[in-house]
């Protein structure tokens, strides 16, 4: 990935291979420019920590400003999106230079499997504006503020990004959102959402992987990697923990007996649901009970 000579000074650190941080702050009273090539497989996240910026594309055909505190994201697999950037006065700035696919080995167990790129998304597009998060920028100050020992410093920076990078991406609880970018393709994201819905809504009889794929209108391999990126765990190993979860719920509420509650979330026989219940929380569904009653 080679680089232009810049007309404004910026360090740069090399935390990995296809994985660079760049840092510029402008603290004269004239706009000042960075320029860098940048390759087509690559991500771009710039948090614009104070100032303003000026992104431009196309040879100056197409310009968008980055505002005082704001972040934007950027993947474009099917042309270079080289920076060309006007850092406005009194500007700072740090910027992730990421590859696809070491982003995809951040975030997923199966770094090599990535939906993203696959032949019928090859020619997707991303693009995110959005506010800086309060804890992202605490970690963006104290990346720009670190007076560490220079034999150190390389190791404090990669720590402080990664923290940074799960910060940023970390699911607002207030938010429907279950996904993290690039994981898979947005249009497959609500039939897997679907998928978890239909598994819940027929805990009791499920249906087969190979018929849940056919409901929602995902090939099987989809099915099963797209849920494990999104929900963290297999379809099967989800809907036994949302089960024996709601079974305690329906425990809790002291309108069921355990032979009641078993049939509820698709035990037919007590026993089977004594041992799940008991395999997930270390009790069983009577002993439970009573140290609820003696609680």
């Amino acid at each position: 990935m080679p680089k232009n000579v810049a007309q404004s000074p910026f360090e740069e650190i090399n935390l990995e291979n296809d994985f660079l941080v760049l840092h510029t702050q402008n603290e004269t009273s004239k706009t000042r420019h960075l320029e860098r090539d940048i390759d087509s497989t690559f991500i771009q996240l710039h948090f614009c920590i104070r100032g303003n910026l000026k992104f431009h594309f196309n040879n100056g055909n197409y310009t968008f400003d980055v505002l005082d505190k704001h972040s934007i994201l950027l993947y474009n697999p099917q042309q270079k999106l080289p920076i060309n950037l006007e850092i406005l006065p009194k500007s700072t700035m740090v910027s992730l230079l990421i590859s696809i696919k070491k982003f995809h080995s951040l975030f997923s167990k199966e770094a090599s499997y990535i939906p993203f790129l696959s032949e019928e998304n090859s020619n997707r597009k991303y693009y995110d504006d959005s506010v800086i998060k309060p804890t992202v920028l605490i970690v963006l100050q104290q990346i720009i503020n670190a007076n560490i020992n220079s034999s150190i410093k390389d190791l404090y920076i990669k720590g402080k990004i990664y923290e940074l990078l799960s910060l940023h991406f970390q699911k607002d609880e207030n938010v429907e959102g279950e996904y993290c970018p690039f994981l898979v393709d947005e249009r497959d994201v609500l039939k897997i959402r679907k998928a978890k819905e239909i598994i819940i809504s027929r805990m009791a009889e499920p249906p087969s992987l190979q018929e849940l794929a056919n409901e929602i209108g995902l090939n099987l391999k989809k099915l099963k990697e797209g849920f494990k990126q999104i929900y963290g765990d297999t379809v099967f190993s989800f809907l036994f923990d949302y089960k024996m979860e709601h079974s305690k719920k329906l425990l809790e509420s002291n309108q069921y007996n355990v032979n009641e509650v078993g049939l509820q979330v698709g035990y037919s026989t007590s026993s089977h649901f004594i041992a799940a219940f008991k395999k997930k929380f270390g009790t069983t569904p009577k002993q439970y009970v009573l140290s609820l009653q003696n609680s």
